[in-house]
């Protein structure tokens, strides 16, 4: 470790214990606002005690007796807490009832003023947020699995949660709004999710909400500030440079702040938005594939958008959106005709004999009516729009939109991909350079072996340690993919899953055949049923059921068999059977 990285920790090491310091505060302030009335308490309980000593009574025979400290604390005990046992040892005088009397309306007045201030303790904000603080520190700091620090929980925060915990990655919330965290409370979780109402600029609440914490493998910037998310990425990248930071901004000049500090997954859903458009010009298959693999398991098939190609196409708007898909289609050689202010400019003219039309404003009521009229004048019409508020997705719903831009949830399904695995994000930077016809032969693999739901996504590294029955058939050279991808109860029938990529090293290989010969050390990225994931272990680790795949032969697993596989191998006893038997 050098000498930044030791001054990075001690920074994240000094305001982690500032951030505890204050959640542990919650005892000291229970005893600051109830000082008052333990006071008064404990003064008339001296008191009482104290008059029950120095009044005199008379024992059985009459004589002059005076209490003990001991049996004044005693009485006073019983007598002050309403259990009242009787009057001990001796029946009381006059003037002890007297005063046992007056005390205990004094401890009633006492026992209500300390009911009274505790009562209002529990009701007072600043208590309930110490409670809070500290409740969510302890746990998060019991979480035993790697996790994400997620601050923001707008919709993509809310997107990209359920697309984790699909996963069954855990997560922790961090959001200004309680409205919000109460809302991660209320969502329907595999795990409960740790969730604070903080200010994600404060680098004490990022280090209790986990920044620093040994499980932590990522940090996500949401908010809809973006002066917050760079707060988040410059927190994240001086305290703990090592963990991976993705963040959301909407203008290149915050996207070129944000990689100041150190390389963040910067996310902009114009840009993304754009770049997305310009891959369903060249390639609809390739779009439709990419749109289903970054809405994570569980997601339908969606159309395919076939954008017209020739003609002109009309922006309206020129913000952000219509910045970024001007010079998109212009860099694929389409005209464009650009409406900078369609309430002001708008003419029926500049949409006629147009082939695509684009609302990119910043309100979903002029967006919707620029539709409208769009389509008044050319039902024919390729429409994009933008969707600003998740309120608004029935009204455009039922416009008849081809493509539909929601910026937050662009912004969801590109943090998935990064943080879902790193193969799969490879795969996206790797699919606009194929063919349509490419990716039109995938999307139909993938409809037989899963149908139009996509159900699993994962990865599988091949090394001893995770795949250990695979060692010696590795080292023969003759490791097939098509063998691998095999039924271990019927060779016949392939697993219904799809090898999406192999990497190896910084070599990726898209789709590779069933010929594709495997090397230790290969990381494979899988799409297909549950069932196949199942199976596909199965092979993985048990060295008979490889045995069956690869060479068709039923390896018994008796006793005499384990004990002569220890002498023999069985992996180099399948190497010598790896042909298809």
């Amino acid at each position: 470790m050098n000498r930044e990285q030791r001054r990075a920790r001690r920074a994240s090491v000094t305001a982690a214990a500032a951030s505890e310091a204050q959640a542990s505060e919650t005892v000291f302030l229970v005893l600051r606002r109830m000082r008052a009335p333990l006071i008064v308490l404990i003064s008339i309980f001296a008191v009482s005690v104290a008059g029950l000593t120095l009044i005199p009574g008379v024992d059985a025979q009459g004589r002059p007796w005076r209490m003990g400290f001991f049996d004044a604390f005693y009485v006073m005990s019983y007598t002050a807490t309403t259990i009242g046992f009787g009057e001990i040892p001796y029946p009381f005088t006059y003037s002890q009832r007297m005063w046992v009397t007056v005390s205990i309306y004094l401890t009633v007045i006492g026992w209500a003023y300390a009911i009274g201030s505790l009562l209002a303790l529990l009701q007072d904000r600043s208590f309930r947020s110490a409670r809070a603080l500290q409740r969510f520190r302890r746990t998060v700091d019991r979480l035993a699995e790697p996790f994400v620090l997620v601050a923001g929980y707008g919709r993509a925060g809310e997107v990209l949660a359920h697309a984790l915990d699909a996963l069954g990655r855990r997560f922790v919330v961090v959001d200004v709004d309680p409205e919000r965290v109460d809302a991660v409370e209320l969502d329907a979780f595999h795990a409960d999710v740790p969730a604070l109402a903080a200010d994600a600029r404060d680098p004490g609440r990022l280090a209790i909400a986990g920044l620093g914490h040994p499980r932590c493998e990522a940090v996500v910037a949401l908010t809809d500030d973006e002066e917050v998310n760079l707060s988040v990425v410059m927190t994240a990248n001086l305290l703990q440079p090592d963990v991976p930071v993705v963040a959301r901004a909407t203008s290149r000049a915050m996207a070129e702040r944000m990689s100041a500090f150190g390389a963040p997954g910067v996310v902009n859903p114009f840009d993304r938005f754009g770049d997305h458009l310009r891959l369903a010009l060249r390639s609809p298959a390739g779009y439709q594939l990419m749109s289903w693999l970054e809405s994570g398991p569980g997601a339908s098939l969606p159309e395919r958008a076939r954008p017209p190609r020739q003609g002109r196409w009309v922006i309206c708007g020129y913000g952000r959106l219509g910045r970024e898909m001007t010079t998109d289609l212009r860099a694929e050689g389409i005209e464009v005709t650009v409406v900078e202010d369609p309430l002001d400019g708008w003419d029926d003219d500049a949409v006629a004999g147009a082939v695509g039309f684009v609302a990119g404003t910043d309100n979903d009521t002029t967006n919707l009516s620029l539709v409208a009229a769009a389509r008044r004048i050319d039902e024919s019409l390729f429409v994009v729009a933008r969707q600003n508020r998740p309120e608004s997705a029935p009204l455009f719903s039922g416009m008849r939109i081809d493509s539909l831009l929601v910026p937050t949830e662009v912004v969801a399904h590109e943090v998935y991909a990064q943080l879902a695995t790193p193969l799969l994000w490879r795969f996206m930077r790797e699919l606009p350079g194929q063919d349509d016809e490419w990716a039109a032969r995938i999307v139909d693999r993938l409809l037989d072996l899963c149908g139009h739901r996509l159900q699993a996504l994962w990865k599988v590294r091949l090394t001893p340690r995770e795949t250990p029955a695979l060692t010696g058939w590795l080292a023969s050279g003759d490791a097939r993919l098509g063998a691998l991808l095999r039924d271990p109860e019927t060779r016949e029938d392939p697993l219904h899953a799809v090898a999406l990529l192999v990497l190896r090293g910084d070599e990726a290989h898209l789709a590779p055949d069933d010929d594709f010969v495997l090397s230790a050390g290969d990381e494979i990225l899988l799409a297909g049923r549950p069932s196949a994931r199942r199976a596909l272990s199965t092979v993985l680790f048990v060295d008979s059921a490889l045995a069956y795949v690869v060479s068709g032969r039923r390896v018994p697993e008796s006793w005499i068999w384990r004990t002569l596989s220890r002498t023999r191998g069985v992996s180099s006893a399948i190497s010598w059977h790896s042909g298809p038997g």
